[in-house]
C-alpha cells in the first residue's frame, strides 16, 4: 500500500480523499494555488505545497509544478480527482516516466477513451450500442453533409476533444449545418486545441444514464448498477439520482452488461463509468466513458455501502476485485450546490460566505469544503457543496432532501439551493418523469 499520496485537485474533491486516506493510514500532499491558501483540502492534508497563482494553467493543470511537489514530499503515488489533469494521458504517462502511480486509468486507457471518436469505434467493436453517426472524424462539411443526409436530421456534431457542452452543436435541417460547423469548430479549436469533429443522430427526449465500473489489474471488471444523471444545464449536470426512476430490472442488467464489455474493451484499470443516452423506448447508447472518479460518486457509496475512493486506491495498489455487480437496494439523492444565482440565469456568485449551516439528520451527507468566513475564488468551477440524501424509497429520499434543503444556509453569497428546492416539489420530477430537456421548460418561481 502507499505511504504518501499527492491529491491533485482541490475543493471538496480533495478534502473528500484525504479523509479515506487519513482512514486507510496513507499520509496526504495537498498542493493549492494561491486563490485556496485558505481552503479546508490545505488545512487537513499532512503536508501541502503552493503550486502557483490563480488561472489553473499556472496552477492545478502545471504539470511540471507538481511533479517538483511530489518529489520535494517524496511522494509514492498521485490522486488526480476529476476535472483538471484526471482524464490527461501526457500527465498519466509522465507520472510513469517518474516511478509515481497515478491513481487512474493509464495512458493507453485515456487515449482510447478520451478521444470520442476513437471510443465509439472500440465500443462498437466490442459489441456496445452506439449511436449511428460518422465512423471516425469528419473530412470535411461535405462528408458531414452526406452523412447527415444518410442517418436523417436531427443530428449532433461533437468535437473529439470535448467536454462540458462546448463544440457541440444540434442541427435540426441542412441549411442550419454550415454555420453550426464553423462555431463548432471554432469553438473546440479555442477550449482544446483540437477541432476534430464527428457526427451523431440526435436523440430526441433522451435519459442521461451511467454505469458505475471498476476493473483491476488482473482483467477482472464489475459494475455498481447505474446513476440517473438527465437533471442538466447546458449539458452541466444538477442533480442525479441512483436507482433511474425510469429503468427496469431487465433494462439495469443489459446496461450492467455492456458497460462490464466496455471496460473489458480496454482492460481498464481503476473505477469509472459508461455513460449512455437513454431514448423514450429504452434503447441505449454509448456515448462515453469517463476514466477517472465522477462528482456525484457519493450516491452510488451510499446505496452499496462501498468507499469508491478507497477502492480506487487499493486498485491502484495492486488488490483485486471481487467481480460482483451490485445493484442499490436504497435510493440515493444528490443535488450539486453551486454559487450560481438560480434567479438570474445561474450567474456565477463568488464572494465571501458571511454565514453556514450545513443540514444534518438522518440520511443526510454534506461533501463539501466550506465554512463561514471562506471567501469562493472566481477562477474555478462553481460548485461549492455537494448534499446527499439516502432511504428506503424515491419519495422518501425526495423528502428527506426538502427537509435537508430548508436546512442548508450559506449567506453572502447566492446558491442554486433555492432551485433544488423547486426541483424537490416540481410534480413532473416527483413522478420521475423527466428527460435531457427538463430544464428547457423548468421555471423559477419568484422567491
Amino acid at each position: 500500500m502507499f505511504k504518501k499520496i499527492l491529491i491533485a485537485n482541490r475543493g471538496e474533491i480533495a478534502l473528500r480523499i484525504i479523509r479515506t486516506c487519513k482512514e486507510m493510514g496513507i499520509n496526504t500532499v495537498a498542493v493549492y494555488s494561491t486563490a485556496d491558501k485558505d481552503s479546508l483540502h490545505v488545512r487537513f492534508a499532512d503536508e501541502a505545497v503552493c503550486i502557483g497563482p490563480p488561472p489553473s494553467r499556472d496552477s492545478y493543470l502545471n504539470i511540471p509544478n507538481i511533479i517538483s511537489a511530489c518529489e520535494i514530499t517524496n511522494t509514492d503515488a498521485i490522486h488526480p480527482g476529476y476535472g483538471f489533469l484526471s482524464e490527461n494521458a501526457k500527465f498519466s504517462s509522465i507520472c510513469k516516466e517518474h516511478g509515481i502511480k497515478f491513481i487512474g486509468a493509464s495512458a493507453e486507457m485515456i487515449d482510447a477513451m478520451g478521444d470520442k471518436s476513437n471510443a465509439k469505434e472500440t465500443m462498437k467493436n466490442a459489441g456496445v450500442p452506439a449511436i449511428p453517426g460518422s465512423d471516425g472524424l469528419l473530412g470535411s462539411l461535405d462528408d458531414a453533409l452526406k452523412i447527415a443526409k444518410g442517418i436523417g436530421y436531427p443530428v449532433i456534431i461533437k468535437a473529439t476533444a470535448g467536454g462540458g457542452g462546448k463544440g457541440m452543436r444540434i442541427v435540426w435541417k441542412p441549411e442550419e449545418l454550415e454555420p453550426a460547423w464553423d462555431s463548432a469548430k471554432q469553438e473546440a479549436s479555442a477550449s482544446f486545441g483540437n477541432d476534430g469533429m464527428y457526427m451523431e443522430k440526435y436523440i430526441e427526449e433522451p435519459r442521461h444514464i451511467e454505469i458505475q465500473i471498476a476493473g483491476d489489474q488482473y482483467g477482472k471488471a464489475c459494475h455498481l448498477s447505474e446513476r440517473d444523471c438527465s437533471i442538466q444545464r447546458r449539458h452541466q449536470k444538477l442533480m442525479e439520482e441512483t436507482p433511474s426512476p425510469f429503468m427496469t430490472d431487465d433494462l439495469r442488467e443489459r446496461m450492467g452488461e455492456a458497460a462490464i464489455k466496455a471496460a473489458m474493451a480496454v482492460s481498464y484499470e481503476g473505477v469509472g463509468t459508461v455513460e449512455f443516452l437513454v431514448d423514450k423506448h429504452r434503447n441505449f447508447y454509448f456515448m462515453e466513458m469517463n476514466t477517472r472518479i465522477q462528482v456525484e460518486h457519493p450516491i452510488t457509496e451510499e446505496v452499496i455501502n462501498y468507499d469508491l475512493v478507497k477502492e480506487q486506491i487499493k486498485i491502484a495498489a495492486g488488490s483485486h476485485i471481487s467481480g460482483k455487480n451490485y445493484f442499490p437496494k436504497l435510493h440515493a439523492i444528490e443535488c450539486r450546490i453551486n454559487a450560481e444565482d438560480p434567479y438570474n440565469n445561474f450567474r456565477p456568485s463568488p464572494g465571501r460566505i458571511n454565514t453556514l449551516h450545513v443540514p444534518g439528520g438522518h440520511g443526510v451527507r454534506v461533501d463539501s469544503h466550506i465554512y463561514a468566513g471562506y471567501v469562493i475564488p472566481p477562477n474555478y468551477d462553481s460548485m461549492i457543496a455537494k448534499l446527499i440524501t439516502v432511504a428506503q424509497s424515491r419519495e422518501e429520499a425526495i423528502n428527506t432532501m426538502s427537509r435537508a434543503l430548508s436546512e442548508f444556509v450559506v449567506e453572502g453569497v447566492k446558491t442554486t439551493i433555492p432551485f433544488h428546492a423547486q426541483l424537490m416539489k416540481n410534480e413532473a420530477f416527483r413522478k420521475g418523469n423527466y428527460t435531457t430537456k427538463f430544464m428547457e421548460s423548468f421555471k423559477m418561481e419568484e422567491a
